[in-house]
């Protein structure tokens, strides 16, 4: 297996970028970057360049979209299973881990919360994975209010374990991965139509506009996270979202909060 195709990660120097609005996609970091990409850059995966090749895990490639953007109808399912009779009445927050809730590196961190070993063309590799600050806290509230659901454009082989350790309180009703993405311009987007809800109750909540450029409308971007341990954004959006969980139509209050800001 290529190293290259394991992981793809957005730029520090793109990640923290001031987003220039909510829901507009930060200019690429590809100018920045050596064409040829670490492992890291293969199996996390918040952004993917132009030159690079959807990766395809036991044949489950990322969906290819047409040319005007849009997905064959023949390849459109549903990616949830039916809602539980629990979250009936719940609105559907998607959450993205990489930069959002957590940062991973191959180079050894004393603080680590977590070492994942994850396999690589037949060789063990650690992964050491920092917690974001309040992440205990954000998501354990989240799923009381929320109909959960882990999206990431990484690797299941990394992600899963990365989540069954992260989330103690069962949060994520499901979780969703890079085959889930679709493969659009040279970037991983997560089409939220695919999901099987609807589109005036899911909002997302990630770190690069990229992610969500098919529904802009739906985010809620969050600052991209390394390793301020200071870091209060998870714990400052609790409010917001304690607000948010109480309205039938997510696009009035979200595009008000964007005016707004």
């Amino acid at each position: 297996m290529d190293h290259q195709s394991i992981i793809t990660q957005v730029s520090k120097e793109e990640a923290t970028a001031p987003l220039q609005e909510k829901g507009a996609q930060s200019p690429p970091a590809a100018a920045k970057k050596p064409r040829g990409r670490s492992i890291l850059q293969s199996l996390f995966c918040c952004l993917c360049h132009d030159d690079a090749e959807p990766f395809s895990v036991n044949n489950n490639a990322p969906l290819l979209v047409e040319e005007n953007g849009t997905v064959p109808k023949a390849a459109v399912k549903h990616l949830l299973p039916e809602i539980k009779p629990q979250d009936a009445s719940k609105l559907c927050v998607v959450i993205d881990l990489d930069e959002t809730l957590v940062h991973s590196s191959f180079k050894p961190v004393n603080n680590a919360d977590f070492i994942i070993p994850v396999e690589i063309d037949g060789i063990m590799h650690q992964v050491y994975v920092l917690k974001r600050p309040h992440v205990d806290e954000f998501l354990q509230r989240m799923g009381e209010l929320f109909e959960c659901v882990l999206f990431t454009a990484s690797l299941a082989k990394y992600a899963d374990p990365v989540a069954d350790l992260l989330d103690k309180w069962g949060a994520f009703r499901a979780r969703l991965f890079r085959e889930s993405c679709v493969f659009h311009r040279g970037n991983y987007v997560k089409d939220l139509s695919r999901l099987g809800r609807d589109l005036r109750r899911i909002i997302i909540v990630d770190n690069s506009p990229a992610s969500y450029i098919f529904h802009p409308d739906n985010a809620v971007p969050v600052a991209s996270w390394f390793d301020n341990m200071a870091d209060t954004e998870l714990l400052d959006l609790l409010p917001f979202f304690e607000r948010l969980s109480k309205v039938d139509d997510v696009y009035t209050v979200l595009k008000k909060q964007r005016t707004n800001s």
